[in-house]
């Protein structure tokens, strides 16, 4: 049988160990989708509910694989539709590859059906790769360098073939002048140390430094037992970026939590309070929480030279990569003997904790959104993997969600868009069979994406040894974040009109396709609720009926102003006494523990 364009692609995506491709079909693609028959749908045909899902699945396999994730679309809309997910690939550096049909070469230019011009629209989004394949012999190396320059610098990249080209017959490239070859698919990266002497002037920092902070992002996920080491030769305490919350477990007493607008006060203390200031791999754009600019002596250890020495006026700039340049570093270190700061920071972080937990036991209408992710965090198994959506959930997720043993998580970070929870996790699932999967989302992401893409969790269940795939949604008919931006940052009342959502039954539509469903609207459903879902075997909803009047207060946020923020939408809201009473009641525990 004559191999085609279409069948020698799929070839090589197996040679790339390549296992599914998140897709939606369509014409433009039709060389590829008929390819996959004949290949016994090897790789994989995941078949999502609307392109943007494959992109967000794409993005959710590679943030917990750290392998690139293929998507692919027809022409046209299909093209379009990928964009938000790929933008979310490439703001939060993410390997991801996108595979998109164009219409036949002898129609292009033509103002033919679903012509439109891939190279403008995604020359931005894809700018480290994009190709467009024209001949048969031009694959191999354009699929390579687009799966090679994923990898290597983490982001989306494209490649473009036309509907015509991929029903023609492979033929590879020639030893021959004006053809380019290609070579077998590798998976080995270096793991590069900076200079001696940079590392002997970061040493000098760090060693002079009385009060060490350390912020961890992403790119520090593979030195935790590096990062551990420094901290307690430093006597440092260590912050997180969202998107590396998961670097390190909460049950370690210098282990601040969350830093930013929806951080921890520990992390906010702990930046405020500093005298030296240590970021691995993370490019944290807020600087209003980090220290003051000259107040803290600062050194950036970072992979990519791009971005360093970007978001706080740095000392030492450490290009590496951050677990080979911590060990590295850490010889050089001269262990603190006054612990007084640790001591400070560990009081501080206990502090914290006890907060959460009275915050989340306060009583609300009907439930306190807070003590659905406390709960989780009682009974999460040590191995499960929890994707977060954008949304006042993200504060929940972020504050009072306990990372411990090998529990993964992650959001759209940087792009912060609504919808990628629970596509992250159908990405999540087909990464990691084997293991549990939660996702917290909105009921406004829910209504955006969530509620299709159950169709989809149905449907591949079976494939999954692990078959546990929660969905959570915090049900409080609010657009919640924007209400509270609203509210925060300009004093207006909830316009109801924007804000207000339609009621849904999420846990009978989740019931209609055939998964586990439960439904709360008591808190003292929350335990015996979670334990139901999280020993289901098959995915399930957990439909939360949440007081959508329970404030995301910023850790720096004082009494004072919590109190003027509460008294600006007095007159207009439409829950306003509800609204203050909950601010207060939450903002207490802070300050008079166990004040109700």
């Amino acid at each position: 049988m004559t191999q085609t364009v279409g069948d020698y692609l799929l070839q090589r995506l197996r040679e790339w160990g390549v296992e599914q491709v998140f897709a939606y079909p369509g014409d433009g693609i039709n060389g590829i989708v008929a390819a996959f028959g004949k290949a016994d749908n090897q790789p994989r045909f995941v078949q999502t509910r609307h392109e943007e899902m494959a992109a967000f699945a794409a993005v959710g396999y590679a943030k917990f694989t750290g392998t690139p994730g293929v998507c692919m679309a027809t022409s046209g809309p299909g093209a379009i539709h990928l964009l938000n997910g790929l933008y979310d690939a490439k703001l939060d550096h993410v390997p991801v590859v996108a595979i998109v049909g164009q219409t036949a070469r002898t129609a292009v230019g033509g103002s033919y059906q679903q012509e439109v011009d891939l190279h403008s629209l995604f020359k931005d989004v894809a700018s480290e790769y994009l190709v467009e394949v024209t001949v048969a012999e031009q694959l191999p190396n354009a699929l390579d360098r687009a799966l090679r320059t994923a990898q290597a610098s983490r982001c989306p990249t494209a490649l473009i073939i036309p509907a015509d080209l991929q029903e023609e017959e492979y033929s590879p490239p020639q030893h021959a002048f004006k053809h380019v070859p290609s070579s077998l698919p590798h998976t080995a990266w270096p793991h590069p140390v900076p200079a001696e002497a940079d590392l002997d002037a970061a040493a000098e920092i760090l060693n002079t430094g009385e009060k060490v902070a350390i912020l961890a992002g992403q790119g520090a996920r593979g030195a935790a037992e590096e990062l551990r080491q420094v901290a307690e030769v430093t006597g440092a305490g260590i912050a997180k970026a969202l998107l590396g919350k998961d670097v390190l477990p909460d049950d370690l007493p210098y282990v601040t939590g969350a830093i930013g607008l929806l951080g921890t006060r520990p992390s906010y203390e702990l930046m405020r309070d500093c005298d030296t200031l240590l970021i691995v791999g993370s490019n944290f754009p807020y600087s209003q929480f980090l220290p003051d600019f000259g107040q803290a002596r600062a050194v950036q250890i970072d992979l990519d030279g791009r971005f360093i020495g970007m978001r706080y006026p740095t000392e030492v700039n450490l290009v590496g990569d951050a677990a080979a340049t911590l060990r590295a570093l850490i010889p050089k270190l001269t262990p603190k003997s006054d612990r007084s700061w640790r001591e400070t920071i560990e009081k501080n972080v206990t502090a914290w904790w006890d907060t959460v937990d009275r915050e989340a036991a306060l009583d609300a209408d009907p439930v306190n959104p807070m003590a659905v992710v406390s709960e989780l965090s009682r009974q999460i198994p040590d191995n499960a993997i929890v994707t977060a959506d954008s949304g006042s959930s993200t504060n929940w997720y972020a504050r009072n969600l306990r990372i411990r043993g090998q529990i993964r998580g992650s959001l759209s970070g940087t792009l912060a868009t609504m919808g990628p929870g629970v596509p992250y996790a159908l990405g999540a699932k087909f990464a990691h069979p084997d293991r549990p999967v939660i996702a917290l989302v909105g009921d406004g992401a829910m209504q955006m994406n969530g509620l299709a893409e159950l169709i989809t969790l149905a449907r591949y269940q079976h494939l999954w040894t692990d078959p546990r795939c929660v969905i959570c949604v915090f049900h409080n008919n609010d657009l919640n974040q924007v209400t509270w931006e609203l509210r925060a940052m300009g004093g207006a009342p909830k316009f109801e009109e924007s804000q207000t959502l339609p009621d849904v039954d999420y846990a009978g539509f989740a019931l209609s396709l055939g998964l586990t469903a439960v439904t709360v609207d008591k808190p003292d459903q929350l335990a015996s609720a979670w334990d139901t879902v999280l020993t289901a075997q098959k995915p399930a909803v957990l439909d939360v009926r949440c007081d959508p009047e329970v404030p995301p207060i910023p850790p720096h946020a004082t009494f004072e102003q919590v109190k003027s923020a509460a008294q600006a939408v007095l007159k207009g809201d439409p829950n306003a006494l509800h609204l203050v009473t909950q601010g207060v009641k939450t903002k207490i525990q802070e300050f008079l523990p166990g004040q109700r």
